[in-house]
């Protein structure tokens, strides 16, 4: 295969036209007629994604609570819930453009904050409710958001969190919300049922992201109404959803995968999306499976690997009831792939992706094409997706490299760089995801590593320095390094190399202080659940911290 080929399917692989047809044949056209509005006039995604279905007497949401309760939510439901909070959003000077936030639970209130969001013109950011105050404070100030609606359980981390912007506590617990903090549950009846949508055009934002980096902050990453069209694309190529179809994507809305395939990517084709308040088990999946007759699912590894832990038997409750399932956030280890054909007779499928790009390689459950065990498959119709070298040059078969999109032959690629930097990552016509890949000869794309220090652990996206900067708050460091150490279950987990100050003394305690102060401040989910102490860091003459040592240490060491 020459470079001018990669990332498109190779003529000498037979048994894959459908393939083929999509994405020699790709036509931009096509997938704009799908929507009523006009990128180019006038769109409003809460159209695209709720108003257009309404009359159609159709579910918009399956919604199960943590304590058991459950609801239906129709189209028509989400329509005057979303028209409330958009007249509320009017109402404190909120126009489009601006940003609202949320952190809150797998509720349908969600849903409706950022339907109601959408109505009025504005951009949602999306908060993951196990962040600490730390990353709440960042992501509110990169964002400069005029609201945050959060819930009771959720409260209290804002008081440590300066220069807040006003609250909204919409919350299905009965109890009072404190003085100066708006109520959902008394504002929304005041408001008007129905909010006339305000039409934006493609290159308008619409979501405001945050992403991990390994020598900075997280960085913002617009998202702008264009990208709707990816969404809708992945939905149809790589997930293969059909009206038929129940749909149940795992993973949590505070990301992108759960916000961009669990709720816009289902809404957008007028199809129920499930949302479940709990935790992660493998008997609450199993019984939601059951339940609503689940079909097609979608989620991480990290879950994957915990169903096949709890064996074949526990499986048998819903064996062949899937038809198509999705991974995506990590590599799938191809044991996962075994065990779900054998255990739960169903095809499991690599997907990969980035908040900034969306879904952009796949092994496509919509399109026929030659199945690599061990790829991430193939480049999703719409995108030219091609290995680099340093240089910039695109590379042959067998060639480890950087994956990168051809933006000028990509019609679907959105991304044009962070809120307010510099995007480096985009030259020369191409934008460079820093991972490391190799192109296959059949033009799959075999996934071999991060080229940077990004941690990824149970399908999370950890980036190192937050880690760092959060101990080194603690007022025994002075010095702190976080790299991933290789994990069976969790692909990674958080391992944190800590200098401490004059006059503390390393111990168990204190370790244990240490990660319980980072889980706290930061999230509960990126703090370091290993800590070693040292005696100094491994850096560059020039004073350069060589994260690169230490994790190239710890694979050594879980390979011996």
């Amino acid at each position: 295969m020459t470079s001018e080929l990669a990332g498109t399917p190779n003529a000498g692989v037979q048994d894959r036209p459908a393939y083929e047809t999509a994405y020699a044949n790709f036509d931009l056209e096509q997938v704009k007629s799908q929507f009523v509005g006009n990128f180019d006039t006038g769109i409003n995604a809460c159209v695209e994604c709720c108003d257009r279905w309404v009359g159609s007497d159709r579910v918009a949401l399956n919604w199960e609570g943590v304590d058991g309760s459950s609801d239906s939510v129709t189209f028509e439901r989400l329509q005057v819930m979303s028209a409330r909070f958009a007249n509320f959003l009017t109402a404190q000077g909120i126009k489009a453009g601006d940003v609202v936030a949320a952190m809150l639970p797998r509720t349908p209130e969600l849903l409706a904050v950022m339907l109601g969001t959408w109505r009025a013109g504005a951009v949602y950011q999306p908060m993951f409710t196990a962040f600490g105050p730390k990353a709440i404070e960042h992501r509110l100030k990169v964002s400069g958001a005029k609201l945050l609606v959060t819930d009771h359980a959720n409260r209290p981390k804002l008081d440590e969190v300066p220069n807040a912007p006003p609250i909204m506590i919409a919350s299905r617990r009965d109890e009072p919300v404190r003085e100066g903090d708006f109520d959902a549950r008394i504002e929304m009846p005041k408001q008007s049922d129905t909010f006339a949508p305000v039409l934006r055009k493609g290159d308008d934002l619409f979501l405001m992201m945050a992403t991990s980096g390994t020598t900075g902050a997280a960085k913002g990453v617009p998202i702008p109404l264009k990208a709707l069209q990816t969404f809708l694309a992945y939905m149809q190529y790589a997930i293969d959803l059909r009206p038929e179809d129940k749909f149940w994507n795992i993973a949590d809305p505070g990301w992108a995968y759960g916000l961009y395939y669990a709720v816009i990517g289902p809404l957008l084709l007028g199809h129920t999306t499930t949302f479940y308040e709990g935790p992660f088990t493998v008997d609450s999946t199993y019984r939601i499976i059951d339940k609503y007759g689940i079909t097609n699912l979608a989620g991480a590894p990290t879950a994957y690997r915990l169903i096949i832990a709890a064996g074949p038997e526990a499986a048998s409750r819903v064996k062949g009831k899937l038809r198509a399932v999705a991974s995506a956030g990590e590599p799938l280890n191809p044991e996962v792939i075994r065990w779900f054909s054998e255990h739960l007779a169903a095809p499991i499928f690599d997907h990969y992706g980035q908040t900034e790009v969306g879904m952009v390689v796949n092994n496509h459950h919509g399109l026929d094409h030659q199945f690599l065990p061990g790829s991430a498959g193939l480049s999703m119709p719409g995108h030219r997706v091609v290995v680099l070298d340093d240089e910039g040059n695109e590379l042959g078969p067998n060639i480890p490299g950087e994956l990168a999109i051809n933006i000028t032959r990509s019609p679907l690629h959105y991304f044009t760089g962070y809120w307010q930097q510099a995007t480096s990552q985009i030259a020369g016509g191409y934008y460079r995801t820093g991972d490391t890949v190799e192109l296959e000869p059949s033009g799959h794309i075999s996934f071999v590593g991060r080229a940077d220090d990004v941690i990824t652990s149970a399908g999370y996206r950890i980036g190192p320095f937050d880690v760092e900067s959060a101990l080194l708050e603690h007022p025994s460091v002075a010095e702190s390094a976080v790299v991933g150490k290789p994990d069976p279950e969790r692909t990674e987990i958080v391992k944190a190399f800590v200098v401490l100050r004059a006059g503390f003394q390393a111990s168990d305690a204190l370790a244990e202080e240490l990660s319980q102060y980072v889980k706290r401040r930061l999230s509960a989910h990126a703090f370091p659940r290993e800590i070693e102490f040292r005696t100094e860091l491994p850096k560059t003459p020039s004073g350069k911290l060589q994260r690169f040592l230490l994790r190239n240490a710890e694979k050594a060491a879980a390979k011996a």
